[in-house]
């Protein structure tokens, strides 16, 4: 088994290569590529998809894996051998599927889509990359006939980033939390909202940037193996182990952009950068689903980076680097600012108790473009009935609307679920984590985060995609899925702050 286990991973490394190359210029698309090179781009991604496609979907990388299954059913199921041959096999059936040529046509689409995006948001001018949503929906259309599903088209595309996971199963965990939130809502919005007005001063953008690298380099982000950059929406992109990128964006006139942006990828990058090195240049070596991902970018930026414990620590030397600003802000003031309760416009904006309202209408508004219900043409408008209908807002214009988000310029669709599936999970994990370290949020207060960072590289990061997520959830948690310990969470922390929420 040595020599073959040895050239499926040789196989696989140059695959992973290739891959890594295209999500260089992706990245350098988001963050330094002149305008005019989008065309350019466009081919050269869909070349690169194309050639790693075609590379993984060989007969002959078929027949290894057949010839490696029978020997890896008698390793440790968690072994290295054992797990790459089940995870390669499973993406290997899945890509036999999607004919390379649809592969590159969604790549080219992808670069075409993202340019048009970014476009058509600084002009407020939906019209500009509506051909291009339209190009994205039909070709994810086409990718999920040709993946295949039992019940409804969006299963094939939800699976691509949960995987295992249904429609019906997420409706009935939204159908479940829905009410519940939406009682927890009426309740703080029932009471006078805590002034927020010290958000918006004027924040110079380098200190903002220094400040946010600092709590990077404390949560233990390597730079090293990393760095940040700007882009118009936040993201994280590894190429390796040892080379994973962040991006955040900077609000002059509004503080938490960036700071709380900048902690949520930090989670996403912390991930990436804790998974074993032996993974590395192997189908294994990422998160295992996006809403594992999104827990961990939820958990720091949430659960570390609005606790009081944290702003214990940490307002004094931002009182220190924005002293006409927050001098005379006390602790208290600016704690109930960062966790004001408010229906917002802009998801990546919006507190912890709205947000997951954000994620029902897109998971909505996806379902009914897959399934032909709704016309690209007639989404905006559809957008801002659905904004009024969940969060009692109607946007003036289309950049605060319908083109806030980069997701569907990327084709990526049946996403947006994990964002909410996310959320759920990240309170069960830190859950298990205090348990584990009962001293946590007195190790938070004085700004030491090595023993949870050390914590969350053994149970969740380093095994990659070796478990999928409701396994190692239950793996870590000894729970399976469930929405109580996030409601049980948002009910202690907004009870103290909003009278008669508990």
């Amino acid at each position: 088994m040595d020599e073959q286990f040895d050239h499926l991973t040789t196989q696989l490394g140059q695959i992973e290569d290739l891959r890594a190359a295209a999500e260089v210029l992706e990245w350098d698309q988001e963050t330094y590529m002149p305008d005019g090179a989008a065309e350019a781009r466009a081919h050269q991604i869909g070349t690169l998809r194309t050639m790693a496609h075609e590379l993984f979907t060989e007969d002959a990388l078929g027949e290894l894996l057949d010839a490696l299954s029978d020997d890896a059913r008698d390793l440790d199921p968690l072994s290295d051998e054992a797990s790459l041959v089940r995870v390669t096999r499973r993406d290997y059936d899945k890509a036999r599927r999607i004919p390379a040529d649809l592969v590159g046509a969604i790549a080219a689409a992808v670069a075409r889509g993202k340019q048009a995006w970014r476009t058509a948001r600084e002009e407020d001018d939906f019209s500009i990359f509506a051909p291009h949503l339209e190009r994205l929906i039909d070709l994810n259309i086409e990718k999920a006939e040709a993946l295949g599903y039992d019940d409804r088209i969006y299963d094939a595309l939800l699976d691509q980033y949960e995987p295992g996971m249904t429609t019906a199963e997420v409706e009935a965990v939204f159908d479940d939390l829905r009410p519940k939130l939406v009682d927890i809502v009426e309740a703080i919005a029932a009471q006078e909202a805590p002034p927020d007005d010290v958000l918006h001063r004027h924040y110079d953008a380098d200190q903002q940037w220094d400040f946010g690298m600092q709590v990077l380099r404390d949560f233990g982000y390597d730079f090293e193996r990393g760095r940040q950059d700007l882009s118009t929406h936040p993201f994280t992109t590894s190429f390796s182990v040892s080379d994973v990128r962040l991006t955040t964006r900077v609000n002059e006139q509004f503080l938490p952009a960036a700071l709380f942006g900048t902690l949520h990828e930090c989670g996403h990058g912390l991930y990436e950068q804790g998974i074993d090195p032996a993974l590395d240049r192997t189908p294994l070596a990422d998160g295992t689903s996006l809403g594992m991902h999104e827990s961990q970018s939820r958990l720091w930026e949430n659960l570390v980076g609005r606790s009081r414990a944290f702003w214990s620590h940490y307002y004094p030397t931002l009182q220190t680097t924005f002293p006409e600003q927050l001098g005379d802000v006390a602790l208290d003031a600016f704690y109930r600012a960062i966790n004001r309760v408010e229906p917002s416009l802009i998801r990546v904006e919006a507190d912890e108790v709205t947000y997951n309202l954000h994620i029902m209408l897109r998971f909505e508004l996806e379902q009914a473009m897959v399934e032909q219900r709704v016309a690209v043409d007639d989404l905006p408008a559809l957008w801002n009935a659905k904004m009024d209908e969940y969060l009692g807002l109607r946007p003036e214009t289309d950049a605060e609307g319908v083109l806030q988000d980069i997701h569907w310029s990327l084709g990526a669709i049946g996403y947006f679920p994990t964002y909410a599936l996310g959320n759920l999970m990240s309170v069960q994990i830190f859950d298990a984590a205090r348990e584990a370290l009962p001293d946590l949020d007195a190790q938070i207060a004085e700004g030491r985060f090595a023993d949870l960072h050390k914590w969350l590289r053994i149970h969740i990061y380093q095994y990659g995609r070796k478990l999928q997520a409701p396994d190692l959830l239950e793996r870590v948690t000894s729970r399976s899925l469930s929405a109580e310990p996030w409601l049980a969470y948002v009910r202690q922390k907004y009870g103290a702050l909003y009278d008669g929420l508990r």
